[in-house]
């Protein structure tokens, strides 16, 4: 396009009803899961730790989109970096899902009874690390980790909507640049402290990996959901095409053979050494009704995702985009659920009212936060130098 084309945005809020629903599903959570801690803690602790990490993977997937941005020097997706940085706001949520689980540790997790680390020689070399007080201190310190780089870079992009200074672009490259080894970091050690150490007898030297790829599947289908509607309903910048959209939806077809990779390779490498110690952790997977939900996640987490994206019309398209990104999302859920739940029942799949407490109330937070800040802040970065090269992106 020419660069002569105009930047035409025009700031307004949602509508009420946008608050009405956040609000109802967020209340309606809050209360199923209150309920749920009263009649089964230890259950709900379990589901209380698939929606601790699925809030992380939107959360914290975001703020690594928004980096990755700043340090490739990307201006695809300039036009629409501003709906990642509201999503990184849930990062403010973060502690109070966590605090259920501190509260109940000993619910869930094996490692934190003295007199079963005693009995056990594993435990006891694991010890050092797996102990309660590192325990805390580690995920305290990656709460502040990404809170202080969610605000340093947010403060940056929303203080430019104003300035128009070319060096805060620059300032956040820099933040950015520090950051995402931090993130590499922390959400290996979240995946290996809240999922893998449910079983802390097992282990796996890529599980680190493996959330690491659902993290990003699962911000990239929040942000396409987003961005879609959003622009559907003209709350962003005239101009974006099909070509945008495309480049989100080739960047879930893309993680989307990464997770299916990295799942294979962990799978293959403990089904050829056939050790113990490594793999009756699938063995108590392919017991009872995990059967079925095993294959299920093959056919749900990979398949349908693989083919629903595999043309280039399919990632152009923001009918089957939609459709995709909420499936993404359920896949993603469905994966935690298969990580997580076998550690309270290995004889089957349960399933009823205590698995629908959080994500109605991650739902809910997030359309709030989403609603809340857009009558504040800028849905787009209007003071980005990027912002119009972005716009007029083509393939």
């Amino acid at each position: 396009m020419s660069s002569e084309t105009k930047i035409e945005y025009q700031k307004k809020e949602f509508s009420p009803k946008v608050k009405s629903v956040g609000l109802a599903l967020l209340i309606f959570g809050i209360v199923l899961v209150i309920a749920g801690y009263f009649v089964s803690p230890a259950r709900m602790t379990f589901n209380n730790i698939i929606g601790f990490t699925f809030l992380i993977s939107i959360v914290i997937g975001s703020l690594f989109f928004v980096s990755i941005e700043y340090l490739a020097g990307a201006v695809w997706s300039t036009p629409f970096r501003r709906i990642a940085e509201f999503l990184t706001y849930g990062v403010y949520v973060l502690p109070f899902i966590l605090i259920p689980i501190l509260l109940n540790l000993h619910d869930v997790f094996h490692w934190t009874h003295p007199e079963v680390v005693n009995s056990d020689k594993i435990l006891k070399e694991k010890a050092p690390y797996l102990n309660v007080n590192f325990f805390l201190i580690r995920i305290l310190g990656f709460l502040l980790i990404w809170i202080l780089f969610q605000r340093f870079i947010t403060k940056n992009s929303e203080k430019q909507d104003f300035s128009k200074e070319q060096s805060l672009t620059t300032k956040n490259i820099k933040i950015s640049a520090i950051f995402i080894p931090l993130f590499a970091i922390t959400i290996t050690f979240t995946a290996i402290d809240f999922l893998m150490s449910l079983e802390p007898h097992w282990f796996s030297t890529i599980f680190g990996v493996y959330y690491f790829s659902g993290t990003i599947l699962a911000s990239l289908a929040t942000i396409t959901i987003a961005v879609i509607y959003l622009n559907e309903h003209g709350y962003l910048v005239k101009g974006l095409s099909s070509d945008h959209y495309y480049s989100l939806g080739a960047l879930m077809f893309a993680f989307t053979n990464f997770w299916a990779y990295i799942a294979f390779s962990q799978f293959l490498l403990i089904w050829y050494a056939n050790l113990p110690e490594e793999t009756f952790w699938f063995l108590q997977r392919w017991e009872g009704s995990w059967i079925a939900y095993s294959i299920g996640l093959i056919i749900i987490r990979f398949v349908i995702p693989y083919f629903g994206l595999l043309t280039q019309p399919s990632k152009m398209d923001p009918k089957r985009l939609k459709i995709m990104s909420i499936w993404i999302l359920f896949a993603h859920f469905y994966d935690l659920y298969f990580l997580v739940m076998p550690n309270y029942s290995r004889s089957g799949v349960v399933f009823s009212w205590f698995e629908l407490g959080f994500p109605m109330l991650i739902i809910g937070a997030l359309i709030l936060i989403f609603n809340e800040l857009s009558k504040r802040k800028n849905l787009v970065a209007i003071g980005d130098p990027k912002l119009k090269r972005g716009i007029d992106f083509r393939l």
